[in-house]
């Protein structure tokens, strides 16, 4: 059940407690409130990690290209602790949006995925990505399984696709990369494939 918490003493006692615990590195900040989101799970985590082992195979280390499994992001240079997400992956090319401020990514991202957990607000977050211009987004629901594909059209992320599994292929205008579910079980897998190459990775 959600909780707000309106006494300035009480919500400072709480920041600092899930800081001391170690809790917060997840927190996001919406335009001055915090925002507690579910931690992630086992199979979360998995994903993640299997998306970022792609990447670096996709990408040489000098390549003009930063991969990160998560990242401060935000619409301002200054006080951007007052605004920013933290998505589950970040792409980010030299030249592009984004600008690395050290502590966080001002601007957006050429590339975001958002894994889906019980009651987080991954949708949610839409509109502010499409604000810093972020390029493109891919949403992982697990309740039911599904991909969706957002891109940036006309200063909107828009939908490009959905895919369920043994449906539809999504393919990135960002990066060389598509991205489909097949059946397996207990769940679906995810299949990412080299656009150029024809290599495909299945978790």
């Amino acid at each position: 059940m959600p909780t707000l918490i309106l006494d300035p003493a009480a919500e400072r006692q709480f920041n600092n407690l899930r800081t001391t615990a170690g809790l917060s590195q997840r927190d996001e900040v919406w335009e001055g409130v915090t925002v507690v989101m579910p931690l992630p799970d086992i199979e979360h985590q998995k994903i993640v990690a299997f998306m970022l082992r792609v990447l670096n195979q996709v990408f040489e280390p000098d390549d003009p290209v930063t991969c990160l499994p998560g990242a401060n992001v935000s619409d301002r240079i200054e006080g951007w602790e007052r605004n920013y997400r933290e998505p589950d992956v970040v792409v980010v090319r030299d030249g592009g949006p984004a600008r690395n401020c050290g502590t966080h990514w001002f601007g957006g991202p050429d590339f975001v995925l958002e894994i889906v957990s019980p009651d987080d607000q991954s949708r949610d977050k839409l509109p502010f990505y499409a604000s810093i211009r972020t390029r493109e987004v891919l949403i992982l629901d697990r309740d039911p399984w599904q991909l969706e594909l957002y891109q940036l059209r006309r200063g909107r992320l828009r939908l490009a696709g959905t895919a369920r599994a043994g449906d539809a292929v999504l393919a990135s205008n960002v990066i060389p990369l598509t991205f489909a579910l097949v059946r397996g079980r207990p769940r679906p897998k995810v299949r990412i494939t080299h656009a150029e190459t024809g290599q495909d990775w299945t978790f």
